[in-house]
């Protein structure tokens, strides 16, 4: 008789904590999959910022392939993003010159799961969809401000 007093201890036991588990492991997966995307979107933007710095004006629409090749790292899921591989927003901003700073924003949005959505919303923190916006924006400079002389300068010393 014993046996059966155990086991059926243990079933409501597992029967309360079990739901709470997975909750506690649900809270814990979306922000490690809202990490890894902006972790994705962060290298994205930052290899397609450097691309620019060596590529002339007219490479632009392969400077944004480039940042779509390297976004599709993110797997096409709603959790680590929203819209599938093509609803990126990717910002080129070229620099003025070749001293400038070019400027690449990756924009993207992740749907949150209902427990985490919830409090979301209550921050003002989704957009009309209920998606959770996420950007990133890097910056690169075509010239290190420690570089003196213009380019024909180092050219003539080297040869």
């Amino acid at each position: 008789m014993g046996i059966r007093e155990d086991t059926a201890q243990a079933t409501v036991e597992a029967a309360l904590l079990l739901p709470t588990f997975l909750t506690l492991l649900l809270l814990a997966l979306q922000p490690l999959c809202m990490l890894y995307t902006r972790s994705v979107m962060e290298t994205a933007a930052s290899e397609t910022a450097r691309l620019m710095v060596t590529t002339d004006d007219e490479a632009m629409e392969s400077c944004e392939a480039f940042a779509l090749r390297r976004l599709a790292a993110v797997p096409d899921l709603s959790i680590f993003h929203a819209g599938g591989s093509l609803a990126w927003d990717i910002e080129l901003v070229r620099a003025e010159d070749e001293e400038g700073t070019v400027t690449v924003a990756i924009t993207g949005a992740v749907t949150p799961l209902p427990v985490l959505g919830a409090f979301a919303g209550v921050l003002g923190a989704t957009n009309g969809q209920g998606d959770v916006e996420m950007r990133v924006e890097v910056g690169y400079a075509g010239r290190p401000s420690w570089l003196e002389g213009s380019y024909e300068t180092w050219v003539r010393r080297w040869n």
